[in-house]
């Protein structure tokens, strides 16, 4: 090596070493340092023990130490969460400046003053705005043109003053446009409340009531169907009339659904010719129908529920468009007519294919459009009516996300959806489905220099333990290196054949940009590679789920993506029973795991019939007063599988008003895992007090929520959040 003076190559070596750090490909590996939390410095709550017997019906005991943490209005409970959220706060304390710095950085790279691509129906062109500084949407019209005055339906932060959560659930037109109907939630607890406004003046009507949250216009523009559900368990169960300037104590009950593991579901036909009733849960379906124009008539049946039979219907001309897994595991498409809709009359439009999932449909005049999933990927399939002339639209990324947005018009050409993917902000798109033509309404935007170049994507497979492959979509900066040396966020779902489809999430550019690998695992238990992925992971194929993740990530490990000393795992409500149930099954094999109001008490809320969701989820989880199912549950249920043991480093995340997971599951299990976690690392649990299954309402609450969460992750591994590489 040619030698140089000691000055001149040290300013050679500084020099290099800004090239390096400026480069677009800059390799260079995150340093990790210790954790900057030091729980041990703070006590940690302990709530009282006060041990109860549970019994099966068949005499098996198990005891439970902390079940009285679901008397939520006992003040000691109140008392105990709130001292949880103050110890999570003093351990937080050293990274209070990177939770705003990273607060920060999320919101600027929103367009505060954004709005959504307006769509075309009845007249009035329909979109939703934002305000720069404020936290709600404001939904608005125009009529006939764009360029005409805006008319406001609902300004949702007028709704939200003094309020510490505001929801709005649905907003609906009359067909005559005169009258809006909205409904909103104050409680968190998807508990709604209906209101009408007439606009042709702005006065709100003295018609409100409490509804369980779906409505729709009969075509006479001055009735309404709307949905109930009973008080305590919150089942959606029974559909009722209403005729606006009349005592909605005088409603006429249309339909109650009494099968307590059932829910009736109301829609409308995009025609707006037909009522909807979908007496449903899971894979037993019954669907109902009575003409829009008649609402005082009464509901048909077109097939009495059978077990594990589907169906669910749309109209087009003179007959019923359905969906079904009759004789067709993936689904099949099929019509009948609207006068007889008898099954004996139904016939194959799209027929089942072994290898494609049909998810759902919508149809136009002219056009069948099928939104279905391939490979692990979803696509779009056009079906002209008149010569089944067909075609799918191309994508042009390996791993991506795509859906139908809203598509009201009935004859048209023109077909609206959404494509995005783990670098690529959701893009609307106009496309002829005559001749194929796309035409782009809007990218979302990011603000703060984003580059959707600057990043790359993998769909990669990895082998679970049975030989099964099994997804994962990843996402990282150009330029990344495969040394094992990036720290890595992987997330999944894995329930209730939910697909978890790569879209983009542009608040995880703050971990991209530092060096973070983002990856999804699509395990078993959603429907990403078919229905058969769903039934591989449910009831007593449950367990495939959490094995499926765990290989998953040691596939990324092995890899060399990322390391175990840096790999964190995330999952949210079923999710969190999967980080959970993980967490049990391989503590070793992450730094840290959050869990956002997760389901880890899955015996104990199974057994409790008046909590919410619970007697329609038998067929998803199982019913504990079978035996045999009971101890299957029992076999992976988080709560009741904690031992002594060192556990990852945990943040642990709930709302006290979330109906869907009670907050009570996530407190006992922490204060159970204090009791027999056996290692230093951090344990911090965060209770929501005002916010709902998905957190906070406001859309920049949210993004606290996110920056704590992304503040702790760097906090353990010892990061200053200065990492970013450009």
């Amino acid at each position: 090596m040619k030698q140089y003076p000691l000055l001149l190559w040290t300013l050679l070596v500084l020099l290099s070493a800004c090239k390096q750090k400026n480069s677009p490909n800059s390799n260079t590996s995150i340093v990790v340092q210790p954790s900057v939390f030091k729980p041990e410095q703070y006590t940690a709550p302990r709530p009282e023990q006060k041990p109860k017997t549970l019994t099966t019906p068949w005499g098996d005991t198990r005891f439970d130490e902390y079940y009285w943490l679901n008397e939520r209005d006992n003040p000691a409970v109140t008392a105990y969460l709130e001292a949880e959220n103050r110890y999570a706060d003093s351990v937080l304390l050293p990274v209070k400046g990177l939770r705003e710095k990273l607060f920060a950085e999320l919101k600027a790279r929103i367009k505060e003053d954004d709005s959504s691509v307006p769509y075309f129906k009845n007249g009035y062109w329909y979109l939703t705005r934002f305000e720069a500084g404020k936290e709600y949407p404001v939904f608005c019209r125009k009529k006939e043109t764009l360029e005409a005055t805006e008319e406001i339906l609902v300004d949702v932060n007028e709704l939200a003053k003094g309020k510490p959560y505001c929801q709005v659930g649905a907003l609906r037109i009359s067909p005559d446009n005169r009258l809006v109907a909205y409904s909103v939630d104050y409680s968190g607890r998807n508990l709604f409340k209906i209101f009408f406004k007439n606009l042709e003046n702005g006065q709100v009507l003295a018609d409100s009531f409490d509804i369980g949250g779906v409505f729709h216009w009969a075509n006479d523009s001055k009735t309404i169907l709307y949905d109930t559900k009973d008080k305590i368990t919150l089942r959606n169960d029974k559909i009722w009339r209403h005729q606006l300037g009349t005592d909605h104590k005088k409603d006429v009950l249309m339909y109650e659904e009494k099968d307590v593991t059932q829910y009736a579901y109301l829609g409308k036909s995009k025609s707006e010719q037909y009522f909807f009733i979908n007496s449903a849960y899971t894979q037993t379906v019954e669907v109902h129908y009575l003409d829009a124009n008649n609402p005082t008539g009464q509901f048909k049946t077109v097939r009495p529920r059978e077990r594990d039979f589907f169906y669910s219907l749309e109209h087009h001309a003179d007959k019923f468009i359905i969906r079904t897994n009759w004789n067709a595991k993936n689904f099949r498409i099929m019509e009948a007519p609207a006068g007889d809709p008898r099954r004996e009359n139904w016939v194959d439009v799209l027929p089942h294919r072994d290898d494609i999932l049909i998810s759902d449909f919508t149809v136009f005049k002219n056009h069948l459009v099928t939104e279905e999933r391939k490979g692990g990927l979803g696509q779009i399939h056009i079906v002209r009516w008149a010569d089944k002339a067909d075609h799918y639209i191309e994508t042009g990324e390996p791993t991506y996300g795509c859906g139908l947005e809203n598509n009201p018009e009935f004859d048209t050409k023109t077909l609206r959806y959404v494509f995005n993917s783990m670098k690529t902000p959701a893009t609307v798109i106009d496309y002829d489905m005559e001749t194929r033509a796309k035409t782009v309404k809007k990218v979302m935007p990011v603000l703060g220099g984003f580059d959707s170049n600057n990043y790359e994507t993998e769909f990669v497979w990895a082998t679970a333990r049975d030989g099964v492959k099994v997804p994962i979509s990843i996402l990282y900066k150009k330029g990344f290196k495969r040394d094992g040396s990036a720290p890595c966020h992987l997330t999944g779902y894995g329930s209730y054949g939910y697909s978890y489809d790569p879209y983009f999430n542009r608040d995880k550019i703050s971990l991209v940009d530092r060096g973070f690998v983002v990856a999804i695992a699509h395990i078993r238990g959603g429907m990403e590679m078919g229905y058969q992925w769903y039934e591989n992971g449910k009831m007593f194929n449950k367990m495939n789920t959490f094995t499926d993740f765990i290989d998953c990530a040691e596939h990324l490990a092995k890899e060399k993506y990322t390391s175990t000393d840096r790999l964190f795992a995330e999952g949210r409500s079923a999710g969190g029973l999967l980080m959970g149930a993980v967490a049990n099954l391989r503590p070793d094999l992450f730094k840290g795991i959050i869990s956002g109001v997760p389901f880890v008490d899955v015996v104990t809320t199974m057994s409790d019939e008046s909590i919410p969701l619970t007697t329609g989820e038998y067929t998803e989880w199982g019913n504990p007063n079978i035996k045999e199912q009971y101890e299957y549950m029992l076999s992976y249920s988080p709560y009741d599988n904690l031992k002594k043991a060192n556990y990852p480093n945990l943040l642990i995340l709930t709302s006290f008003a979330d109906s869907q997971v009670q907050y009570f599951e996530p407190a006992k299990y922490v204060a159970r895992l204090r009791d027999l976690k056996t290692d230093n690392n951090v344990l911090l649990f965060k209770t929501n007090m005002t916010g709902s299954h998905g957190g906070s309402s406001g859309r920049f609450k949210r993004l606290e929520e996110r920056a704590l969460e992304y503040a702790w992750m760097m906090g353990v591994l010892g990061m200053t959040g200065d990492e970013i590489r450009q």
